[in-house]
């Protein structure tokens, strides 16, 4: 009767295998986020843009009240031309608002006020691309006040608990928070900030204000 030979399982095999099927759930993990925020930044995206078109158009009376938006209402789209960085912000920084969108910090300014506009994201999903940002890079954020535009003017790194970046002010600036180093596995034991000042003339939809 011939024999069956049986492959003997070490410990090494075991873990080998073991490290594989971790690295198979994590990376289903990561496909599966990155394909919900690409499909939320679609969609958000295209219902800004239409419903911006209107009131460009001036169906739409501009600009609106001033007022604290609901938690995770979208606010608008901040981009960087230079770095290729555009995302939808939202009204908070709780974990399901940063998971999808850029988040605007509620205790900071709204675009259209006076002062300092606080806004986080993650360092590995939409604020990756801050790891090349200069001092004057162009900052863009179109919201439903209107349309802002800023010019980097600082980079800084600081403690997780200091929180003087984002002090009301008595100039018109846009802050962005997250964290630092931006390679550093685990949590990370800094905070990267950039300071843009606001140009002017903005443009509110369909105004001009100087």
């Amino acid at each position: 009767m011939r024999r069956i030979a049986i492959a003997r399982v070490t410990p090494r095999i075991v873990a080998r295998r073991l490290l594989l099927a971790v690295a198979m759930v994590c990376l289903g993990l990561f496909s599966s986020d990155y394909i919900g925020r690409a499909l939320y930044q679609a969609s958000e995206g295209r219902e800004f843009d239409r419903m911006h078109s209107v009131a460009a158009a001036g169906s739409i009376p501009r600009p609106r009240p001033l007022k604290r938006p609901d938690p995770n209402a979208v606010i608008g789209r901040l981009s960087v031309p230079r770095l290729h960085l555009s995302a939808m912000v939202r009204e908070g920084v709780g974990p399901k608002t940063l998971k999808f969108a850029i988040g605007h910090i509620p205790t900071t300014a709204l675009p259209g006020q006076a002062g300092n506009i606080g806004l986080a994201g993650h360092r590995d999903t939409f604020f990756r691309a801050l790891k090349d940002v200069k001092t004057g890079d162009e900052i863009q954020f179109s919201t439903w006040s209107g349309d802002f535009q800023y010019v980097v003017e600082s980079l800084t790194i600081v403690a997780p608990d200091n929180a003087a970046s984002l002090a009301s002010t008595s100039e018109n600036v846009l802050t962005m928070v997250t964290c630092y180093p931006f390679y550093f596995v685990g949590a990370a034991p800094k905070r990267f900030v950039v300071r843009a000042r606001q140009l002017f003339p903005l443009t509110m939809t369909g105004v001009s204000v100087k």
